[in-house]
């Protein structure tokens, strides 16, 4: 069990899951989540769920815009676009 996993910090008590995932998606998380700043997988992937639940609202399509301007912006292959302008229905 890693750090990440005990309740050591003195933070909220965390329970274990697990989950099963295909080989591809964890190559996918684990070349993300160091890039992204996170800790370590645990925390990349409790703050994905933590996304998720907080707005249900959004659909898996308004995810992967999101996550687009978010890389294009970071590459500076486009403008930088308001939470607002992310969030609106108007296409």
């Amino acid at each position: 069990m890693s750090d990440a996993d005990t309740n050591d910090s003195g933070g909220p008590e965390k329970t274990n899951i697990n989950i099963r995932v295909t080989e591809t998606l964890l190559d996918d998380i684990d070349a993300t989540w160091a890039d992204e700043g996170f800790n370590n997988r645990s925390e990349f992937i409790r703050e994905a769920l933590r996304d998720a639940v907080r707005h249900p609202e959004l659909t898996r399509e308004s995810w992967k815009e999101i996550a687009a301007v978010e890389h294009a912006r970071r590459t500076g292959e486009s403008e930088t676009f308001s939470r607002d302008e992310l969030l609106s229905d108007d296409e």
